[in-house]
């Protein structure tokens, strides 16, 4: 299982660049326009699962900055949401390095943002939510993308491992 979050990891990283590429030429007009995804626009969306992993790897590991709410903008521009993104993956990457099963074996607790009250998972549950809730946004973001008339993105997991991933094989 070590090995699995440590790709899943190292994948979520050359995904989100993947995306962070396709958006390189949009105008700040198509960065912003509501394209009916969960949090409306290509921005949105990536400010939300930054947000969403800031939120996680301080439950994880109790470092990094806290967001005060689910729609506070942390960045209003690509550029600034591309750095961000960057520093957080190389962070949860260098975490995933830590890991081991007695840690992965333990609970977590924690106070969600939207609800009150503690919250008590299994780490090997929440860090594969963590992964699985990036997977879901990507979702979004390649829709956001492909309904602009951008080219398809391949995201898949197994293109990774053949392509720039091969060490995990």
């Amino acid at each position: 299982m070590l090995k699995h979050f440590r790709m899943l990891a190292d994948y979520n990283r050359w995904a989100n660049v993947q995306v962070y590429n396709a958006a390189v030429d949009l105008s700040d007009a198509e960065f912003n326009e509501n394209r009916g995804a969960f949090f409306g626009s290509l921005h949105e969306t990536l400010n939300h699962l930054l947000i969403a992993d800031r939120l996680w790897m301080h439950r994880f590991n109790g470092t990094g900055e806290v967001p005060a709410s689910l729609d506070v903008v942390l960045h209003y521009d690509l550029e600034g949401l591309r750095a961000a993104r960057e520093a957080e993956d190389q962070n949860i990457i260098a975490w995933a390095e830590t890991l081991d099963a007695g840690a992965l074996a333990t609970d977590i607790t924690y106070t969600s943002i939207l609800r009150p009250g503690a919250i008590t998972v299994p780490l090997h549950l929440a860090v594969s939510h963590m992964f699985n809730h990036h997977t879901h946004h990507r979702g979004q973001c390649h829709m956001i993308l492909t309904s602009m008339g951008k080219p398809s993105l391949v995201l898949d997991l197994l293109h990774f491992l053949r392509t720039e991933g091969k060490h995990w094989m």
